[in-house]
C-alpha cells in the first residue's frame, strides 16, 4: 500500500479518500490521471490525449487497444463485444476503469489522416437563431455512435439531390454531445432558404465527416493568432473551446470581421473566455459600421488590423477561416510581414453556385475552352 501511494495521487471529496491511477502510452510518451469513476477513455479525452473512439458505450470497439501492464474492471456488464475483444487481448478503453497504474497500446488520433471518415444519419435536435442571418444548428447522432474530430474541422451534409453542403464544426471535440453549425443564411440560396424557412427540429438529415486538415496543432509553442470572417467564427470557436479544455497556455490573440455590429455574434462567449484565461486577446473589427453602431473600436479590414498589431509575423502561428476573399487577401498580407508558409492554416469556405449567383457571383471556367 506504502508503494501504492507514493505511485498515485490521494484525494480527499465529498467526505472519504479515492484514489488516481496513472496511464501510460509508451509508444507516444503521453501520460494521464484518471479518477475515480472515470474510464480509460473519458479521462484521455479530458486531458487532450486524442484515444480513438466511435460510440464511447461499448458498441463499436473503435477504442479496443491492448493492456500491457495493471489491472482493469469495467464500468458495466460486458457486451459481447467487449468480451470477444477480451478473448482476443483486447480492452475496450471505453468501459475499463483502472484499478492500478497501467501501461497500454492504442493508436492515437493526431492528425486528420488518424480521423475515420464516417456517413451517418443525423436528428436536428435544436435551432437558435444568432444573428438576423446566422442560425446555429445542433445535431443528435444516433446512441450507438460518436463523431471523432479534430477542433477545427467540418462535416458535409448529403442531400437528397445527391449535392453537398459543407459546414464546420463550430464545438470542440471533448464536448460531443451534439454537432454544433453555425449557417448564414445567403437570400435565394437553396440550401440556406431551407434552413431558415423548411428546416425543423427533429428532422432527419444525412452527414460525412469528419473532413479537413484545418484543425488546432498543439505541439507548437508558438503563440497564435486567429482570423475569422462571418461565420469562420464556428471553427475557430471549436479550437478556442478545445485549447482551453487542454489548459494550452500559449498566447492567442482573436480577430473577427464583421461588416456591421449587427453581424458580430457570441460576442458575449468570447468576452466571457476572456475574463477566464489571461492569454486571451479579442479584436472584433467592423468594415462598415452603421451610424446607430455608435463603434468605437477597430474599423477597416480584419487583416490590415492583425498587420497594424504585429508588423513581424515570423514568430507566429495564424489560424484564417472565413470567405476566399478574405483568406487571399490575409495570405498576401501576412507573407508579406514574415509569416513562414509552415505557419499559416486556413479554412476558406466556398459558397455553393446557387449561393453565388444570389450574390451575382460568376464561377470562372475551368475548363480548357
Amino acid at each position: 500500500m506504502a508503494n501504492l501511494l507514493c505511485e498515485n495521487e490521494l484525494h480527499f471529496q465529498q467526505g472519504r479518500f479515492y484514489m488516481s491511477f496513472k496511464v501510460s502510452v509508451p509508444a507516444s510518451g503521453h501520460e494521464f490521471s484518471v479518477e475515480q469513476g472515470e474510464t480509460i477513455l473519458e479521462a484521455a479525452l479530458r486531458q487532450g490525449v486524442g484515444l480513438p473512439y466511435g460510440c464511447r458505450n461499448g458498441a463499436c470497439g473503435k477504442c479496443a487497444g491492448e493492456l500491457i501492464s495493471g489491472e482493469v474492471n469495467y464500468a458495466k456488464e460486458l457486451s459481447s463485444l467487449a468480451l470477444d475483444q477480451q478473448k482476443q487481448g483486447k480492452t475496450l478503453f471505453c468501459q475499463a476503469q483502472p484499478q492500478s497504474n497501467v501501461e497500454i497500446r492504442v493508436r492515437e488520433i493526431s492528425t486528420g489522416r488518424d480521423v475515420e471518415i464516417k456517413t451517418l444519419p443525423c436528428r436536428v435536435e435544436s435551432m437558435q437563431l444568432l444573428t438576423h442571418d446566422i442560425m446555429k444548428l445542433q445535431l443528435k447522432l444516433p446512441e450507438t455512435e460518436r463523431l471523432q474530430f479534430l477542433a477545427g474541422q467540418y462535416i458535409e451534409f448529403l442531400l437528397k439531390d445527391g449535392k453537398r453542403r459543407a459546414f464546420s464544426i463550430a464545438n470542440a471535440p471533448h464536448d460531443d454531445e451534439f454537432i454544433e453549425l453555425h449557417i448564414r443564411h445567403v437570400p435565394d440560396g437553396q440550401f440556406g432558404d431551407y434552413v431558415f424557412d423548411g428546416m425543423k427540429v427533429k428532422e432527419l438529415m444525412r452527414l460525412e465527416g469528419p473532413l479537413g486538415s484545418f484543425y488546432l496543432r498543439e505541439a507548437s509553442d508558438r503563440p497564435i493568432i486567429m482570423m475569422g470572417g462571418g461565420t469562420g467564427f464556428a471553427p475557430l470557436k471549436g479550437m478556442l473551446e478545445h485549447a482551453f479544455h487542454i489548459n494550452l497556455n500559449r498566447p492567442v490573440h482573436l480577430f473577427c470581421g464583421v461588416r456591421a455590429r449587427k453581424d458580430l455574434y457570441m460576442d458575449a462567449i468570447v468576452n466571457s473566455w476572456l475574463r477566464q484565461h489571461d492569454n486571451l486577446k479579442y479584436t472584433p473589427v467592423l468594415s462598415e459600421p452603421e451610424a446607430k453602431d455608435n463603434w468605437q473600436g477597430q474599423t477597416g479590414f480584419v487583416h490590415e488590423a492583425i498587420i497594424e498589431q504585429y508588423p513581424d509575423l515570423s514568430g507566429y502561428d495564424v489560424y484564417m477561416s472565413g470567405p476566399p476573399p478574405m483568406i487571399k487577401a490575409g495570405m498576401d498580407a501576412f507573407y508579406a510581414h514574415g509569416l513562414p508558409e509552415t505557419q499559416i492554416y486556413s479554412d476558406s469556405f466556398e459558397y455553393s453556385d446557387d449561393a453565388l449567383r444570389a450574390m451575382g457571383i460568376t464561377k470562372p471556367r475551368t475548363d480548357a475552352s
